[in-house]
């Protein structure tokens, strides 16, 4: 659905992006992590056909960004960073003004537009004037602008920034329920909370380099090359620590009050042999799961320079 190749695009002496290749599937939803000025933004608005490359190229939807951009505006929703100023206009009309924007012919504008409304949950904002509504209702207006014309492709910048943590949550459910109707999603964050539950795929970029990306599964295992097992015992662990140290698969234990995290340098079946020898120790086991890393972990250990 959306492929970049070697996407390149300065301002004087500062680089943006830098050799960008990257490619979603469709039907993903996918995460694009980095700090503020990291080049997400850039990249987006290459994408939304908002700014020019130095070198490089994109298609979205089988459309050139470069060649085709008419056919790429009609095939993504955008939604930028920051809302733009519409004082004295009404909620449908702001979205009637965007349906004819998108030639969509006037017999159909105010079925879609209840459609949308409907969708987003704005359908008692109608007749309220956009300048009065919350930051949170400003954000689904703006993501409702993006649907009118039903794209396969949904590029949203910072969607959930700056809002509180309910309409955080109410934007995820919204973005599940997107992706559910068949939607591609690019959304693009600072804040790594907003992704780890959403996402199907997640690309980390800094400086203008993109420097990991791929399903989130297979991130996680690039990046957490040994098991990592988070282990409870009824009591003191003690006896089960001292177990767990003498086993030469085992790379590093970290204590607990009652429980345990285990670095082991091994497969499934040696994880399946420490569980027994646990058991069979009577040591007080209560619970033996794998622990996978969060998208915070994920991005220090790659910004650090450990993957690469």
């Amino acid at each position: 659905m959306i492929e970049i190749q070697n996407f390149r695009k300065t301002y004087g002496d500062f680089v943006a992006v830098e050799d960008l290749t990257l490619s979603i599937g469709a039907g993903e939803m996918f995460g694009f992590i980095g700090p503020n000025g990291a080049g997400k933004s850039t990249t987006i608005r290459f994408l939304a056909t908002l700014l020019r490359a130095d070198s490089g190229q994109a298609t979205v939807n089988g459309h050139s960004v470069t060649d085709d951009p008419v056919n790429v505006r009609r095939s993504i929703g955008y939604m930028p960073d920051m809302f733009g100023v519409y004082d004295g206009m009404k909620v449908w009309e702001f979205l009637d003004f965007f349906s004819v924007a998108y030639e969509i012919p006037r017999d159909q504008r105010k079925a879609i537009i209840g459609d949308v409304l409907e969708l987003l949950d704005l359908t008692h904002k109608r007749d309220d004037y956009v300048n009065g509504l919350s930051r949170g209702m400003k954000q689904r207006l703006c993501l409702a602008k993006t649907l009118v014309h039903d794209p396969p492709v949904l590029i949203l910048d910072e969607p959930a920034s700056g809002l509180d943590p309910r309409a955080r949550l109410e934007v995820k459910a919204l973005l599940k329920e997107l992706r559910k109707m068949g939607k591609t999603i690019l959304i693009s964050s600072h804040i790594l909370t907003e992704l780890a539950d959403v996402c199907t795929s997640i690309g980390i970029i800094e400086r203008g380099k993109l420097l990991l990306a791929g399903p989130i599964g297979a991130v996680y295992r690039q990046i957490q090359r040994n098991r990592h097992l988070e282990i409870r015992f009824t009591g003191a662990p003690d006896a089960g620590v001292s177990l767990l140290r003498s086993d030469p698969k085992v790379q590093n234990v970290q204590v607990d009050a009652r429980s345990c995290t285990v670095e082991l340098a091994g497969d499934d079946a040696d994880v399946a042999r420490l569980m027994r020898q646990l058991a069979n120790a009577e040591v007080g086991l209560v619970s033996f799961a794998d622990k996978e890393p969060n998208l915070e972990d994920v991005f220090m250990m790659v910004t650090k320079g450990l993957v690469t």
